[in-house]
């Protein structure tokens, strides 16, 4: 079901793709512009599918796949809709320059008094900033956000531009679903009128840089399950100033109805800020999101972590929920560095079927190799990976290497959201 779950985006996408080049597919006429109007409307119905897939909800993201994979297809059909949508001009262009060379470069020209044109190229421009903006490493995230998040005004101003071209149908219709789209992303997911109120009841500190802050509903809870994650804004409270920007956070600890735990690492602005926060700070929650961890294979486990990595599975043990042979393997620089030490050991104690490995791996990367003794059934294993993208991939390449296929590897990866 998890795999076919993954599906759901690219059959979604291809379908209603084909479904709007069929309907507009042009008869007669220069090869080019066929080829031109055809890239038009993929280009187009690829925006529409992206737009849809910023929807940020529980039970939509279950059906697709997660919100991981909705936002994987989100920034792949972007950049795809990109250079179908910049191709589309220049193949109409390059069909009229060989009888009609004024008319390919009224086509073209910005400075034609045509609002065609302008609404057309408008929608490539604000498309271009808007990539540009999710491409670019050197911009602070505050800045970078809503820049990529006017990229959604790119699907309107298209859509009004073939309008103005004389194209009612279908697209009046679309244009409605756009703006629909677009007003509850903003309005019940960015303005957070969509979430849930919960409120802080408990900060713990784990590290120099980390908290873990406790959070119990106002009234409705979110479902949140060990190895999901939620988005959590926090507002302001007596003495502590929010940032109230929504930020993904994994799960460390689940209390039923009661509420959640939830481990933060400063590492911007906001998560910096969150470093003070007091009991009694309102918050607002969107979730929860993923399925990490949950998977019926009943082989020996080994669970890979680094860093704040150890949260999902902290909190899969905090729950009580070990049924199989299990070996953690959490590494870290130094025991400074470690997280909920004491909790894992206390855990490990009580857990015969948990064999905990703590690593100490200095300040450079670990051999993936040396942290699996000889007697490990690491051929029979399923294999659970959290933590820096490079201790991901070299764990990786060493499993492969070791011939375990990619379908009993398993990720959680971290990312902006």
């Amino acid at each position: 079901m998890r795999n076919l779950a993954k599906l759901s985006v690219p059959i979604l996408s291809l379908s209603f793709v084909a479904g709007l080049v069929f309907w507009a597919y042009p008869e007669g006429g220069a090869l080019a512009r066929q080829i031109g109007i055809v890239l038009g409307w993929t280009g187009c119905g690829m925006l529409l599918v992206s737009l849809f897939l910023v929807l940020r909800e529980a039970r939509l993201a279950a059906v697709l796949g997660g919100l991981e994979t909705m936002y994987r297809w989100h920034h792949r059909l972007g950049m795809a809709a990109y250079v179908a949508l910049l191709a589309h001009p220049l193949l109409l262009a390059g069909a009229s320059l060989p009888k009609a060379p004024r008319e390919a470069w009224e086509l073209l020209s910005p400075f034609s008094e045509s609002w065609p044109v302008w609404t057309g190229w408008l929608s490539l421009l604000v498309l271009m900033a808007g990539l540009g903006a999710t491409v670019s490493g050197r911009l602070a995230y505050r800045i970078r956000r809503p820049i990529h998040a006017a990229l959604g005004l790119a699907v309107p101003v298209g859509l009004i531009h073939l309008i103005l071209l004389g194209i009612d149908e279908p697209v009046l219709p679309i244009l409605l679903v756009s703006l629909v789209l677009l007003a509850c992303r903003l309005v019940r997911e960015d303005w957070g009128l969509g979430a849930l109120p919960y409120v802080v009841r408990s900060v713990a500190r784990v590290s120099a840089n980390v908290v873990e802050v406790s959070l119990a509903p106002l009234g409705e809870s979110i479902a949140a399950q060990p190895g999901q994650f939620a988005l959590v804004a926090f507002q302001s409270g007596r003495r502590f100033k929010g940032c109230n920007e929504f930020h993904p956070f994994t799960v460390s600890s689940t209390d039923g109805v009661s509420g959640f735990r939830i481990a933060v690492k400063a590492l911007g602005d906001c998560t910096r800020n969150i470093q003070s926060i007091e009991p009694g700070v309102p918050a607002r929650v969107q979730g929860a999101f993923g399925d990490f961890l949950d998977d019926p294979a009943s082989t020996p486990q080994f669970w890979i972590a680094g860093g704040m990595g150890i949260t999902p599975f902290l909190a899969l043990l905090r729950a009580g929920r070990l049924d199989r042979p299990t070996i953690l393997i959490y590494l870290f620089p130094s025991e400074g560095d470690a997280l909920f030490v004491n909790d894992l050991r206390a855990i490990a104690a009580s857990l015969p079927k948990l064999t905990l490995r703590l690593v100490a791996t200095g300040d450079n990367p670990v051999e993936p190799g040396s942290v699996f003794p000889a007697g490990d059934d690491v051929a029979r294993g399923e294999f659970w990976l959290c933590g820096p993208p490079p201790m991901i991939e070299a764990f990786t390449r060493f499993l492969r290497r070791r011939g375990i296929a990619n379908r009993r590897m398993h990720f959680e990866n971290f990312g902006p959201l």
